[in-house]
């Protein structure tokens, strides 16, 4: 049996993964060094930096940025009290905290910036972006009100991007965030796609934990657990 890499040995039955207990065949000859690179990649990532990520692309971004409503509809529509109002612990999000945030962030945030940037460059700075407004603002209000409120701000978000008529040029064009300093328009757009991704996976890591004790020792193998 000869050893690859930490945690990983192979001999000439597969390749046996120590920390996922995992035994990966190969049916005959020890692994030559394109296929344990191949598998090693697989398990533990690239050895060195990050994977190469995306350019930043209008209608990719637009894709996500539609799918974002229809994704939390889905999710949270019905759902037990006890998932929506949840949260992780003190100074925390529950999911319809959650959805507040987003809601307020179609207000404020994305597309108001974007025409500052478009009408005035960098000699607007943004208005600062108040986090914690939706406590106040959803009080009193349904999780079926919320989502389709978001639902209408959103579709209107996306209009008003399409009226943008958005080129390579306007993209570059620059905007002054209160605390960043100098950011382009496509990096705003970046972080639109990014932020609702984020608060997606935070949604599905607060109703995750819900059950955190109720897994029993399964808790080891669910890392969203942990995070």
């Amino acid at each position: 049996m000869g050893k690859f890499a930490r945690g990983v040995v192979a001999n000439n039955s597969g390749v046996w993964h120590r920390r996922t207990n995992q035994l990966i065949a190969f049916h005959g000859d020890l692994l030559n060094r394109v296929q344990y690179s191949k598998f090693a990649r697989s398990i533990t990532g690239p050895r060195r930096g990050l994977p190469k990520t995306m350019e930043f692309q209008l209608d990719d971004a637009k894709a996500v940025l539609r799918r974002t409503p229809v994704t939390l509809e889905i999710l949270l529509t019905d759902l037990p009290e006890n998932f929506l109002r949840s949260n992780e612990g003190p100074d925390t999000w529950s999911p319809f905290d959650v959805l507040g945030h987003l809601i307020h962030g179609e207000e404020t945030d994305w597309i108001p910036r974007a025409k500052i940037i478009l009408e005035h460059g960098e000699s607007r700075a943004f208005e600062p972006f108040d986090r914690f407004a939706m406590f106040e603002k959803s009080k009193g209000k349904s999780l079926g009100e919320l989502l389709a409120t978001f639902e209408r701000l959103r579709s209107e978000s996306l209009r008003e991007l399409e009226e943008m008529n958005l080129t390579p040029v306007l993209l570059s064009k620059r905007g002054t965030h209160p605390e960043l300093g100098v950011v382009t328009l496509s990096q705003l757009l970046s972080t639109w796609v990014v932020h609702d991704l984020g608060h997606i996976g935070q949604i599905a890591r607060v109703m995750s934990k819900q059950y955190g004790d109720a897994v029993g020792p399964w808790r080891a193998y669910l890392p969203v657990l942990s995070r």
